[in-house]
């Protein structure tokens, strides 16, 4: 059964720095996968953050591009997220996503706020 799990959540204070881990379970070729991060703030619809394909181009909403980094380590199925210069509208649960053809597995979320 495949697992996401993310970790690295917490609070941070404006303009601080913050690295998400999305770690991978039970999955076979993990490198076929298109990475996703989404996130949910209270009383906003789920966004796309970042995104990197199996060939490590990238794509990031303009919110956060210049400021947010999308990585993977295929050798350890893991994936992150690493957050500069955080603002209080980066407040989110946020969300890893494996994508590959029909495959879609999604992770629980972990809860980032942003403290002025």
């Amino acid at each position: 059964q495949v697992q996401l799990v993310e970790s690295g959540g917490g609070l941070v204070q404006t303009g601080g720095s913050l690295k998400l881990s999305c770690a991978a379970s039970g999955i076979t070729s993990f490198s076929m996968y298109t990475i996703v991060w989404h996130r949910k703030a209270p009383g906003s619809q789920r966004e796309s953050v970042a995104t990197m394909t199996p060939t490590k181009n990238t794509i990031y909403d303009d919110s956060v591009k210049g400021r947010f980094t999308i990585t993977r380590d295929n050798a350890r199925s893991t994936a992150y997220l690493q957050m500069n210069s955080v603002k209080a509208e980066d407040t989110a649960v946020y969300f890893c996503g494996l994508l590959w053809g029909s495959n879609h597995y999604w992770g629980r979320g972990t809860q980032v706020t942003v403290s002025s």
